[in-house]
């Protein structure tokens, strides 16, 4: 394994880069403090450097909230910070003690929206990791499908995307009037769960009809891997530690 040192000193690290991109972001950005600890202890893990977006987040900042809270990215926020982010470690089950033989079961966790779609990086092979796309790709489990896909791109450019104002066409057909602020006001541990259910056929006749309320990102993600089960018969696999 690589030692710390050799994960954060580097040439050309990415944070610069980034903060630029974050300060021309095209969507409201929340940038949460971080915790250096956590952050060097996770890089560890991941043996990833800070040269990548990725590791940029994980030790620069505590997460994002995009686009008024729709979108939550994961770095390393302090213990019991106020907006009550998860962080990149927790979300994913990291050991307690770094462990190189440990590897995330199919895919790293790096995003949760605020339908409950899962935001992850395709971890190995498709027969092992049982998910799309190349390893390093990102792939999304979206809420309306119950399903994974492949997005065709790693992490550095998703994100760039996504603050270039991607959310807006990605999202397309999935919000409704006065979302911003159902989401504003929402924490990094909630999510809004809808009925009817975002992917039944009532819902998309009319989204705005819908009811929506505030729920626990964990009861989200779990009716939504239970529902998988029951319709599709089969199990949509990990989508984050809560």
């Amino acid at each position: 394994m690589r030692e710390i040192n050799e994960l954060t000193d580097v040439e050309d690290p990415a944070w610069p880069v980034l903060g630029e991109e974050l300060r021309k972001a095209a969507v409201p950005v929340e940038v949460l403090d971080p915790d250096p600890g956590e952050g060097a202890a996770a890089l560890l893990q991941m043996q990833v450097t800070v040269r990548s977006y990725l590791g940029a987040v994980v030790l620069h900042s505590g997460g994002m909230f995009l686009d008024d809270g729709w979108l939550r990215v994961y770095g390393s926020p302090a213990a019991g910070n106020p907006r009550r982010m998860p962080g990149l470690a927790r979300v994913n089950a990291f050991p307690a003690e770094t462990d190189p033989a440990w590897l995330p079961a199919a895919g790293l966790v790096v995003a949760h929206d605020v339908l409950g779609g899962v935001f992850a990086i395709q971890g190995g092979p498709g027969e092992r990791a049982g998910l799309p796309g190349q390893p390093g790709e990102m792939v999304y489990f979206a809420p309306d499908s119950l399903g994974w896909d492949a997005l065709g791109a790693g992490y550095g450019a998703w994100l760039s995307w996504m603050l270039s104002g991607g959310t807006e066409e990605f999202y397309e057909g999935l919000r409704w009037p006065g979302w911003r602020e159902e989401t504003r006001g929402l924490d990094g541990e909630q999510g809004l769960s809808l009925f009817p259910p975002l992917w039944s056929a009532q819902a998309h006749q009319d989204l705005a009809a819908t009811s929506r309320k505030a729920v626990p990102m964990a009861e989200l993600l779990g009716l939504e891997r239970e529902t998988g089960r029951e319709l599709d018969e089969a199990d949509p696999g990990f989508l984050g530690e809560w």
